[in-house]
Protein backbone atom coordinates (compact mmCIF):
# COMPACT_ATOMS: atom_id res chain seq x y z
CA UNK A 1 0.00 0.00 0.00
CA UNK A 2 1.85 3.29 -1.05
CA UNK A 3 0.28 5.50 1.33
CA UNK A 4 1.99 6.27 4.68
CA UNK A 5 1.15 6.61 8.37
CA UNK A 6 2.03 10.37 7.88
CA UNK A 7 -1.03 10.77 5.93
CA UNK A 8 -3.48 9.08 8.02
CA UNK A 9 -5.12 10.77 10.67
CA UNK A 10 -4.60 9.33 14.65
CA UNK A 11 -8.25 7.92 16.08
CA UNK A 12 -6.44 6.59 18.99
CA UNK A 13 -3.04 5.71 21.35
CA UNK A 14 -3.38 2.85 23.77
CA UNK A 15 -1.01 0.63 25.65
CA UNK A 16 0.30 -1.46 22.65
CA UNK A 17 -1.66 -0.03 19.41
CA UNK A 18 -2.11 2.87 17.68
CA UNK A 19 -4.91 3.17 15.68
CA UNK A 20 -5.55 5.19 12.82
CA UNK A 21 -8.58 6.16 10.29
CA UNK A 22 -8.23 4.64 6.99
CA UNK A 23 -11.35 5.27 4.40
CA UNK A 24 -14.07 4.52 6.62
CA UNK A 25 -12.08 1.62 8.46
CA UNK A 26 -9.39 1.28 10.86
CA UNK A 27 -5.76 0.19 10.55
CA UNK A 28 -4.20 -1.25 14.02
CA UNK A 29 -0.65 -0.95 14.21
CA UNK A 30 0.74 -3.18 16.78
CA UNK A 31 4.10 -1.95 18.53
CA UNK A 32 6.43 -3.31 19.95
CA UNK A 33 5.46 -1.98 23.16
CA UNK A 34 4.84 -3.59 26.05
CA UNK A 35 2.35 -3.60 29.49
CA UNK A 36 1.74 -4.99 32.82
CA UNK A 37 -0.40 -4.15 35.24
CA UNK A 38 -1.71 -1.46 32.92
CA UNK A 39 0.98 0.03 32.84
CA UNK A 40 3.80 1.05 29.59
CA UNK A 41 7.52 -0.52 30.52
CA UNK A 42 10.00 1.93 29.29
CA UNK A 43 11.53 -0.41 26.84
CA UNK A 44 10.30 -2.35 24.46
CA UNK A 45 10.02 -6.21 22.93
CA UNK A 46 11.61 -6.68 19.72
CA UNK A 47 9.18 -8.49 16.68
CA UNK A 48 6.33 -8.23 19.61
CA UNK A 49 4.03 -6.46 17.23
CA UNK A 50 4.67 -8.96 14.29
CA UNK A 51 3.33 -11.98 16.72
CA UNK A 52 0.40 -10.32 17.94
CA UNK A 53 -0.69 -9.09 14.58
CA UNK A 54 0.18 -13.00 12.97
CA UNK A 55 -1.58 -14.72 16.14
CA UNK A 56 -4.85 -12.44 15.89
CA UNK A 57 -4.44 -13.31 12.04
CA UNK A 58 -4.31 -16.88 12.94
CA UNK A 59 -7.20 -16.51 15.04
CA UNK A 60 -9.52 -14.88 13.64
CA UNK A 61 -8.87 -17.19 10.19
CA UNK A 62 -10.28 -19.96 12.39
CA UNK A 63 -12.87 -18.78 14.51
CA UNK A 64 -14.96 -17.14 11.95
CA UNK A 65 -17.64 -20.21 12.37
CA UNK A 66 -17.92 -19.29 15.72
CA UNK A 67 -18.58 -15.60 15.38
CA UNK A 68 -17.82 -12.75 12.45
CA UNK A 69 -14.66 -10.55 13.39
CA UNK A 70 -13.17 -7.19 12.46
CA UNK A 71 -10.65 -8.20 10.13
CA UNK A 72 -10.88 -6.75 6.75
CA UNK A 73 -7.08 -7.12 5.13
CA UNK A 74 -3.23 -7.40 5.96
CA UNK A 75 -2.48 -4.61 2.88
CA UNK A 76 -1.22 -2.08 4.61
CA UNK A 77 1.17 0.90 4.35
CA UNK A 78 4.38 -0.62 4.18
CA UNK A 79 6.64 1.30 7.05
CA UNK A 80 3.78 -1.15 9.28
CA UNK A 81 3.72 -4.63 7.28
CA UNK A 82 3.14 -7.32 9.63
CA UNK A 83 2.43 -5.70 12.45
CA UNK A 84 -0.86 -3.62 11.43
CA UNK A 85 -4.74 -4.97 10.42
CA UNK A 86 -7.26 -3.14 8.17
CA UNK A 87 -10.17 -3.82 10.04
CA UNK A 88 -13.78 -2.44 10.40
CA UNK A 89 -14.81 0.44 13.05
CA UNK A 90 -17.07 -1.36 15.40
CA UNK A 91 -19.10 -0.03 18.43
CA UNK A 92 -17.19 -2.13 21.20
CA UNK A 93 -18.65 -2.90 24.03
CA UNK A 94 -17.72 -1.90 27.64
CA UNK A 95 -16.79 -4.83 28.89
CA UNK A 96 -13.62 -7.76 28.57
CA UNK A 97 -15.10 -10.91 27.78
CA UNK A 98 -12.41 -13.00 30.16
CA UNK A 99 -12.59 -17.10 29.33
CA UNK A 100 -10.37 -19.00 32.55
CA UNK A 101 -9.93 -22.82 31.96
CA UNK A 102 -7.06 -22.26 34.85
CA UNK A 103 -7.45 -20.76 38.34
CA UNK A 104 -4.59 -18.28 37.96
CA UNK A 105 -3.62 -14.73 37.76
CA UNK A 106 -6.49 -12.25 39.56
CA UNK A 107 -8.92 -14.90 39.59
CA UNK A 108 -6.52 -16.85 42.15
CA UNK A 109 -5.91 -14.20 44.30
CA UNK A 110 -9.87 -13.78 44.49
CA UNK A 111 -10.72 -17.60 44.82
CA UNK A 112 -8.48 -17.30 47.76
CA UNK A 113 -10.43 -14.33 49.29
CA UNK A 114 -13.89 -15.27 48.63
CA UNK A 115 -13.82 -19.10 47.34
CA UNK A 116 -14.94 -17.71 44.19
CA UNK A 117 -14.23 -15.67 40.87
CA UNK A 118 -16.71 -13.05 39.67
CA UNK A 119 -19.14 -14.44 41.32
CA UNK A 120 -19.08 -17.99 40.09
CA UNK A 121 -18.35 -20.35 42.76
CA UNK A 122 -15.97 -22.66 43.02
CA UNK A 123 -15.15 -26.03 44.72
CA UNK A 124 -13.21 -25.93 47.59
CA UNK A 125 -9.47 -26.69 47.99
CA UNK A 126 -8.74 -25.93 44.68
CA UNK A 127 -4.65 -25.30 44.43
CA UNK A 128 -2.81 -22.54 41.94
CA UNK A 129 -2.84 -23.00 38.39
CA UNK A 130 -5.75 -26.03 39.12
CA UNK A 131 -7.66 -26.95 36.19
CA UNK A 132 -11.24 -25.98 36.55
CA UNK A 133 -14.44 -28.27 36.19
CA UNK A 134 -15.11 -26.80 33.32
CA UNK A 135 -14.22 -23.02 31.96
CA UNK A 136 -15.51 -19.95 33.61
CA UNK A 137 -16.27 -16.29 32.07
CA UNK A 138 -15.15 -14.16 34.50
CA UNK A 139 -16.39 -10.14 32.75
CA UNK A 140 -14.01 -7.18 33.89
CA UNK A 141 -14.64 -3.18 33.52
CA UNK A 142 -12.18 -1.33 31.03
CA UNK A 143 -10.13 1.25 32.54
CA UNK A 144 -8.81 4.20 31.01
CA UNK A 145 -5.55 3.83 29.96
CA UNK A 146 -2.98 3.79 32.68
CA UNK A 147 -5.52 2.65 35.26
CA UNK A 148 -6.43 -1.09 35.93
CA UNK A 149 -9.04 -3.23 34.77
CA UNK A 150 -11.66 -4.83 37.64
CA UNK A 151 -12.92 -7.76 37.58
CA UNK A 152 -16.66 -7.58 37.74
CA UNK A 153 -19.77 -10.22 38.28
CA UNK A 154 -22.00 -11.31 35.25
CA UNK A 155 -24.98 -9.02 36.29
CA UNK A 156 -22.29 -5.90 36.27
CA UNK A 157 -21.65 -6.98 33.32
CA UNK A 158 -25.40 -7.17 31.93
CA UNK A 159 -25.43 -3.13 33.77
CA UNK A 160 -22.42 -2.00 31.82
CA UNK A 161 -24.24 -3.44 28.28
CA UNK A 162 -27.81 -2.94 29.73
CA UNK A 163 -29.27 -6.09 27.78
CA UNK A 164 -29.12 -9.43 29.31
CA UNK A 165 -29.41 -11.25 26.42
CA UNK A 166 -26.58 -10.08 24.28
CA UNK A 167 -24.51 -10.32 27.50
CA UNK A 168 -25.61 -14.23 27.52
CA UNK A 169 -24.11 -14.53 23.68
CA UNK A 170 -21.17 -12.71 24.67
CA UNK A 171 -20.78 -15.49 27.45
CA UNK A 172 -21.70 -18.35 25.05
CA UNK A 173 -19.30 -17.04 22.33
CA UNK A 174 -15.97 -16.39 24.41
CA UNK A 175 -16.78 -19.93 25.93
CA UNK A 176 -17.04 -21.46 22.79
CA UNK A 177 -13.45 -19.23 21.36
CA UNK A 178 -11.96 -20.36 24.20
CA UNK A 179 -12.46 -23.71 23.93
CA UNK A 180 -11.62 -23.74 20.12
CA UNK A 181 -7.90 -22.24 21.51
CA UNK A 182 -7.81 -24.34 24.56
CA UNK A 183 -7.85 -27.55 22.20
CA UNK A 184 -5.44 -25.67 19.26
CA UNK A 185 -2.72 -25.07 21.83
CA UNK A 186 -3.01 -28.62 23.14
CA UNK A 187 -2.56 -30.43 20.23
CA UNK A 188 1.10 -28.81 20.27
CA UNK A 189 2.21 -29.23 23.92
CA UNK A 190 0.78 -25.51 25.04
CA UNK A 191 -2.04 -24.92 28.19
CA UNK A 192 -4.23 -21.83 27.33
CA UNK A 193 -4.99 -21.10 30.70
CA UNK A 194 -6.64 -17.99 30.38
CA UNK A 195 -7.38 -15.25 27.48
CA UNK A 196 -9.53 -12.10 26.96
CA UNK A 197 -12.23 -11.17 24.39
CA UNK A 198 -13.59 -8.01 23.16
CA UNK A 199 -16.69 -7.52 20.83
CA UNK A 200 -19.01 -4.79 19.02
CA UNK A 201 -21.28 -4.38 17.12
CA UNK A 202 -21.58 -3.22 12.66
CA UNK A 203 -23.82 -2.79 11.16
CA UNK A 204 -25.32 -6.14 9.84
CA UNK A 205 -23.61 -7.97 13.05
CA UNK A 206 -24.90 -7.25 16.92
CA UNK A 207 -21.41 -9.34 17.44
CA UNK A 208 -17.95 -8.63 15.58
CA UNK A 209 -15.39 -9.72 17.76
CA UNK A 210 -12.69 -7.12 17.48
CA UNK A 211 -9.48 -5.83 19.53
CA UNK A 212 -6.84 -8.68 19.34
CA UNK A 213 -7.50 -12.67 19.83
CA UNK A 214 -5.71 -15.57 21.42
CA UNK A 215 -2.07 -13.43 21.65
CA UNK A 216 0.45 -13.50 24.41
CA UNK A 217 -0.81 -10.03 25.42
CA UNK A 218 -4.15 -10.89 26.07
CA UNK A 219 -3.73 -14.86 26.96
CA UNK A 220 -1.66 -16.96 29.35
CA UNK A 221 0.35 -19.53 27.70
CA UNK A 222 1.82 -22.21 30.02
CA UNK A 223 4.23 -25.10 28.57
CA UNK A 224 2.10 -28.33 29.41
CA UNK A 225 5.53 -30.01 29.67
CA UNK A 226 6.90 -28.40 32.83
CA UNK A 227 2.55 -27.63 34.20
CA UNK A 228 2.42 -28.57 37.89
CA UNK A 229 -0.51 -27.59 39.75
CA UNK A 230 -0.03 -25.18 43.51
CA UNK A 231 2.63 -23.12 42.24
CA UNK A 232 2.92 -19.88 39.48
CA UNK A 233 3.46 -21.60 35.76
CA UNK A 234 5.97 -20.64 33.34
CA UNK A 235 4.79 -19.06 30.63
CA UNK A 236 4.88 -17.76 27.00
CA UNK A 237 3.04 -14.89 27.75
CA UNK A 238 3.97 -11.57 29.50
CA UNK A 239 3.78 -13.33 33.11
CA UNK A 240 7.06 -13.63 32.59
CA UNK A 241 7.78 -9.80 32.97
CA UNK A 242 4.96 -9.74 35.71
CA UNK A 243 7.33 -11.98 38.03
CA UNK A 244 10.24 -10.18 36.92
CA UNK A 245 9.08 -6.96 37.84
CA UNK A 246 7.16 -8.31 41.56
CA UNK A 247 10.65 -10.19 42.39
CA UNK A 248 12.50 -6.54 41.79
CA UNK A 249 9.96 -5.34 44.07
CA UNK A 250 7.68 -2.52 42.03
CA UNK A 251 4.76 -1.27 43.36
CA UNK A 252 2.94 -1.23 40.18
CA UNK A 253 2.48 2.50 39.77
CA UNK A 254 4.11 4.21 37.09
CA UNK A 255 7.12 5.00 36.57
CA UNK A 256 7.87 1.41 35.77
CA UNK A 257 11.50 0.12 35.41
CA UNK A 258 13.74 -0.37 32.84
CA UNK A 259 13.39 -4.22 31.74
CA UNK A 260 17.45 -6.06 31.92
CA UNK A 261 18.39 -6.98 28.35
CA UNK A 262 18.47 -10.69 29.37
CA UNK A 263 14.47 -10.27 30.02
CA UNK A 264 14.03 -8.57 27.45
CA UNK A 265 15.63 -11.27 25.15
CA UNK A 266 13.62 -13.91 26.77
CA UNK A 267 10.54 -12.61 26.32
CA UNK A 268 10.87 -12.09 22.82
CA UNK A 269 11.68 -15.84 22.63
CA UNK A 270 8.91 -16.76 24.55
CA UNK A 271 6.89 -14.93 22.08
CA UNK A 272 8.25 -16.28 19.19
CA UNK A 273 7.80 -19.61 20.57
CA UNK A 274 4.03 -19.41 21.15
CA UNK A 275 3.74 -18.16 18.09
CA UNK A 276 5.22 -20.50 15.95
CA UNK A 277 3.93 -23.82 17.57
CA UNK A 278 0.66 -22.92 17.87
CA UNK A 279 0.10 -21.32 14.02
CA UNK A 280 2.77 -23.56 12.62
CA UNK A 281 4.45 -21.25 10.53
CA UNK A 282 7.56 -19.19 11.12
CA UNK A 283 7.42 -15.18 12.00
Amino acid sequence: MSISLDELRLHSSGKVRDIYELDGDLLLVASDRISIYDVIMPDVIPDKGRVLTGMSVYWFEHSGEIVPNHLISTDVPDEVAGRALRVRKLEMYPVECVVRGYLSGSGWREYKETGSVCGVGLPPGLKEADRLPRPIFTPASKAELGQHDENISFEQAVELVRDRALMEELRRISIELYELGAARAAEVGIILADTKFEFGSHPGAEVMLGDEVMTPDSSRYWPAESYEPGRAQTSFDKQFVRDWADAAGWNHNPPAPELPEEVIGQTRDKYLEAFERITGAPL
